[in-house]
């Protein structure tokens, strides 16, 4: 095998030599030199940043300072919508829309347009003027001033907000929430009334359910962090640094039944003006079976959309805000007693004094007579004091007390509406001799007119009370609709005293003759049995603290059809002109809902009670 020759090693290279073995001394000389680097290095770098700093702060201090200005961190509120209040049917009572206020500085520009300013400000007064309908004078006196800061429009629409802005750079946009009330002043002292509030920058409730809801209504308004230019506060985009999305407010659906609402509301002014009756007067309108309300009217309103000129009295709800003795109305609940218990029955024949003595009191009946001979069913449907007395002392004191309980006398409603009243039934304890003459018939307790109501609702659903109430569910922004707990219903009587109860209220409306007319045969509808009670109670003369002679509460509460109840009407009348009724306002308001609702006529008119024997 031939052997390759050895490569010449090439002209002038060096022979390779092993490196020498390195020491632990040589390690550490070479740590040490490696170290010493480090450190100069690092405070090379210091000193480089140190006067890095001292520029920033110094030389580009200015420039740096100049440039942040231009650039600033903005928060931007976002506001949530308040819902919307709608009747039963969903017809809108309130509902809020877009708008803008119109707001400039005239010292503004005074400095600004130098000489042009008055001519300018002219114009801008003449087009805002034509624009919004408002007088171009005042608003040019408010343009001539030297304020700094001036409300020219409350409430635009944005379109002719922007339509001004972009001709007079000076108008600036202000973002607000109009209210409005598509009915104007119907169940206004249901629904009630929300402003603008300046500091909140919302809408806010201030009567009424719109005050009450306000939280349900209102939602919550959202927030977004971005960064602005300085010089146009235009957000720069992409900017955003934090963001919470606004809850938009609940709708919320009544019960109110807006047509009735109107028509019950046009008849009670009507009747209140003819009668001369006080503006406190009252009427409400339940379904017989689940005591929704369907109207609730009072004798005065207001215009939500400008409270300017309203009184307290007149923003306030009567039918649930004002009590008052219900009078005769209350024998539903002696008579309720009696029948419960069975001390008497409706047939039953009373000897009736023309008067009966009460402890330290004698009672007598609103007619003279001697002694006469009723029915139990004669005592309700004439109305006697004396009977009923005579009948509540076969009841007794407790079991009577018992009864006012059952009823929800003396208690609120729960309706859900604000301010309401619980009305007054003196504590059992606290009852006098002559307590037991009063409370019978009415006097020396107070109710509302939807407690009035709610007493014929029990007695028309056979016997079961149940709590009314107004709010039929609210609507969330998510769009799930919510109904609120249904009420819980009260055993308060008998199906069997119920029957018995609406037979004998029957005989208030009949129009017999030979005595056997009842006191409220005014309230009778032709084709249908109406049962229902009159009501005349004494108002207190605060001059003497007594009884007036003069001053009374007229009272009505009835269902309708007696037979088979539908509706119970109640109507209280505030001091009207003696001899005042109110069953012709009940005749009416029944009549209208027999009408629109086509109640099957009755194939015969009820038979004629018995009322009074000769």
């Amino acid at each position: 095998m031939t052997t390759a020759p050895p490569r010449p090693r090439a002209a002038g290279a060096a022979a390779r030599r092993p490196a020498p073995p390195r020491t632990p001394e040589a390690g550490i000389a070479l740590g040490r030199r490696r170290l010493k680097v480090g450190r100069v290095l690092l405070v090379v770098v210091l000193a480089i940043a140190t006067l890095k700093l001292v520029a920033v702060q110094t030389v580009q201090a200015g420039e740096l300072t100049a440039a942040s200005a231009r650039q600033s961190t903005t928060n931007i509120r976002l506001p949530a919508e308040r819902g919307a209040i709608r009747d039963r049917d969903g017809a809108p009572l309130a509902f809020s829309v877009d708008a803008r206020a119109l707001v400039t500085n005239p010292r503004l520009i005074a400095q600004t347009r130098g000489p042009e300013a008055p001519r300018y400000v002219a114009e801008m007064a003449a087009a805002v003027g034509q624009a919004t309908g408002q007088d171009p004078n005042a608003l040019l006196e408010q343009l001539s001033s030297d304020r700094g800061y001036v409300v020219l429009a409350r409430l635009v629409a944005p379109e002719i907000a922007r339509d001004l802005g972009e001709r007079f750079p000076e108008i600036a946009q202000e973002r607000r929430e109009d209210r409005q009330y598509p009915a104007g002043k119907l169940a206004a002292n249901v629904v009630g009334s929300s402003t603008w509030n300046a500091d909140e920058r919302k809408l806010t409730g201030r009567v009424g359910l719109e005050s009450s809801q306000d939280n349900l209504l209102s939602g919550f308004e959202g927030l977004r962090v971005v960064d602005t230019a300085e010089d146009s506060n235009a957000v720069i985009p992409g900017s955003t640094r934090f963001e919470r999305a606004a809850v938009q407010g609940s709708d919320m659906q009544l019960t109110l039944d807006s047509d009735l609402q109107f028509t019950v509301q046009q008849a009670l002014t009507d009747y209140v003006a003819s009668t001369g009756a006080d503006v406190t007067s009252s009427a409400v309108v339940l379904d017989a079976r689940t005591a929704e309300v369907l109207a609730m009217a009072n004798g005065q309103t207001f215009d939500p959309r400008d409270l300017s000129t309203a009184t307290p009295e007149q923003l306030g709800n009567t039918a649930v805000q004002s009590t008052f003795e219900p009078g005769s109305v209350l024998k539903v609940i002696t008579m309720a007693a009696a029948l419960e218990h069975g001390v008497a029955a409706p047939d039953d024949v009373l000897t009736v004094p023309g008067s009966i003595r009460v402890a330290d009191r004698t009672i007598g009946d609103s007619w003279d007579h001697g002694t006469e001979r009723y029915t139990l069913t004669g005592v309700l449907a004439k109305s006697s004091n004396v009977g009923t007395i005579m009948t509540a002392q076969k009841v007794g004191e407790e079991r009577f007390a018992d009864m006012l309980s059952r009823f929800g006398l003396g208690e609120r409603t729960g309706v859900g509406l604000p301010g309401e009243e619980p009305g007054l039934v003196p504590p059992r304890e606290s009852w006098s001799g002559s307590t037991f003459g009063n409370l019978p018939i009415g006097q020396g307790l107070t109710v509302t007119t939807l407690q009035m109501a709610a007493m014929l609702q029990t007695v028309a659903n056979d016997g079961v009370r149940v709590p009314p109430r107004i709010v039929a569910g609210t609507t969330g922004p998510d769009g799930v609709q919510v109904a609120p707990p249904p009420p819980e219903p009260v055993r308060v009587i008998s199906p069997e005293t119920a029957q018995q109860l609406r037979t004998m209220l029957a005989a208030v409306t009949q129009d017999g003759r030979g005595g056997q007319r009842g006191t409220g045969h005014q309230a009778a509808v032709p084709g249908y049995a109406v049962g229902g009670k009159t009501g005349t109670a004494q108002q207190v003369n605060p001059a003497c603290g007594c009884y007036s002679s003069s001053l009374h509460w007229i009272n009505f509460a009835g269902m309708l059809p007696a037979d088979d109840p539908r509706y119970v009407i109640a109507i209280m009348l505030d001091a009207p002109d003696p001899g005042t009724s109110a069953a012709p306002l009940f005749h009416d308001i029944a009549t209208y809902l027999a009408q629109r609702e086509r109640l099957p006529v009755s194939d015969e008119p009820p038979p004629v009670q018995t009322l009074q024997l000769p």
